[in-house]
């Protein structure tokens, strides 16, 4: 799989983009008196559709049909190279389950915080603790997703913008989550920012590892099975993280509105696009 340098860096600055907005979640905490629970609800749900239906319909037949080949080039044949794609999306699932089953439950960055929390700052070792963990254990999350928007934007510049964005709309909140304990531990406003901003870091983190492992032994066979592995990734974060974090909002209805909202502007995208 030959790449041009404005392919890997179109795909560097896609995989920065959607892990450094979690630097937006934490100005947002900042300047916003309120949070819009209904918005980020919406937007929790259209993310969750919009990588629920790109990984079914597109990552994991794009997989599948790398693995498979064709008749003139079988890779691994119809039947095989079906079952391989199926082993590396569950395989996917597997890594990402287990991340997240090593990160204990009252530091994982699928907690739910309010800007309203900013109001009362007061210094506590306890919540510094929790927000410097909650900072590291986005990070640990957010590795296999940089890779995941890396991988997607080298194969397909329309497929990894999507991803990419689908990806930020979700660190937002996130952001968010790292921002209030620190900024309740400090009183500090530019620290509780830049611990958000930099747990992001580990998207380009994972994108460039990816890159220097991965790369030089990007076979046909080796990419089908990343692919396929992003799929499954992605389905675990879209129903294990988004999709509860929306309905811990309040807002049920809205987040799946949300959902299939995003599936739809990703089907009308693939269309217009194909």
């Amino acid at each position: 799989m030959e790449l041009s340098t404005h392919d890997i860096l179109f795909a560097f600055a896609l995989t920065a983009f959607a892990g450094l907005s979690t630097g937006i979640g934490s100005v947002l905490a900042f300047f916003t008196k309120t949070t819009n629970t209904r918005f980020l609800s919406v937007s929790l749900g259209f993310s969750a559709g919009v990588m629920i239906y790109v990984s079914m319909i597109e990552i994991f037949v794009k997989a599948r049909d790398v693995l498979s080949g064709t008749a003139d080039n079988p890779v691994l044949g119809d039947k095989m190279g079906y079952i391989v794609t199926t082993l590396a999306f569950f395989g996917g699932i597997l890594i990402i389950a287990l991340i997240d089953k090593l990160i204990p439950s009252f530091e994982n960055p699928h907690e739910i915080r309010k800007v309203e929390e900013m109001e009362t700052p007061h210094k506590n070792k306890k919540l510094m603790r929790m927000g410097l963990f909650t900072a590291l254990a986005i990070g640990i999350h957010n590795f296999p997703e940089g890779l995941a928007t890396f991988t997607a934007a080298l194969t397909d510049p329309t497929l990894g913008v999507a991803i990419a964005v689908a990806i930020a709309i979700h660190n937002i909140p996130e952001g968010v989550a790292v921002s209030v304990p620190i900024y309740y531990a400090t009183n500090n406003k530019k620290k509780a920012f830049w611990y958000s901003f930099t747990s992001g870091l580990a998207e380009p983190v994972g994108a460039i590892l990816g890159y220097l492992l991965l790369m030089p032994y990007l076979t046909p066979v080796v990419f089908g099975v990343l692919f396929a592995a992003v799929a499954g990734i992605m389905v675990f974060i879209s129903l294990d993280e988004l999709l509860p974090a929306a309905r811990e909002f309040g807002e049920h209805h809205l987040s799946i509105y949300g959902l299939i909202a995003g599936m739809a502007v990703m089907a009308i995208s693939l269309l217009l696009f194909a």
